[in-house]
């Protein structure tokens, strides 16, 4: 069975998650951060693909007080084996999949490689190999073209967006969801809002997609 994917993410009132040069923001406030922080605990795994972890180098680990009964495993998607030995996520703190195309043959110290799909990374062939290793519910964290790889192929079950109090502007900063996008309203991904709820000065929009 494959897992339930949960994509979570932040982004400013016009729907940007970094500043124009692509620099990170923090755009969650702290009402934010906890709720983020349990949602990683009760998950299995916590998926990055490799440009978040060039840019912003996250440890994806959740404190032991707040993991159910074991960390979550960290997944990069890396189709060309990018990541770099230094990366905190091979820091060997929790346990870590890299995913790679089968045309990449790199190793890494501290983490199981899975090569999945020929020149790219397939997502959903992923997700069955996940399923097939007892991974139950998967958190998508990012990038913004890792999201809409996994929403362009249907396979996203849950969006979770908070929406902080501010505007970044830009043409060129990055926002929510990148990649090649809708090219027609009927190539749009359908949501349907569930809940919403206030956090401190920002707001939570939680929502399923419509198959």
């Amino acid at each position: 069975m494959r897992p339930r994917v949960i994509v979570n993410a932040a982004m400013s009132v016009d729907g940007k998650i970094a500043l124009r040069d692509g620099q990170r923001a923090r755009l969650s406030n702290e009402e934010d951060v906890q709720r983020v922080r349990r949602l990683r605990g009760g998950v299995d795994a916590i998926l990055v693909g490799v440009g978040t972890v060039l840019k912003d180098d996250p440890k994806l680990t959740v404190k032991p007080e707040l993991a159910a009964d074991r960390s979550p495993l960290r997944i990069v998607l890396d189709s060309d084996g990018r990541t770099p030995a230094s990366a905190r996520v091979l820091d060997g703190r929790a346990p870590t999949l890299i995913v790679t195309s089968e045309a990449c043959d790199r190793t890494f110290a501290d983490a199981d490689v899975l090569r999945c799909g020929k020149e790219q990374v397939d997502l959903g062939a992923l997700l069955d190999r996940l399923g097939d290793r007892g991974i139950r519910t998967l958190l998508v964290e990012g990038g913004s073209t890792v999201i809409w790889s996994f929403l362009r192929a249907g396979l996203v079950d849950e969006l979770k967006v908070f929406v902080g109090s501010l505007v970044l502007g830009g043409r060129s900063a990055p926002t929510l969801v990148g990649g090649g996008g809708a090219a027609s309203l009927s190539e749009s991904i359908r949501l349907a809002l569930e809940r919403s709820d206030r956090l401190g000065d920002g707001v939570l929009l939680e929502y399923s997609v419509v198959r």
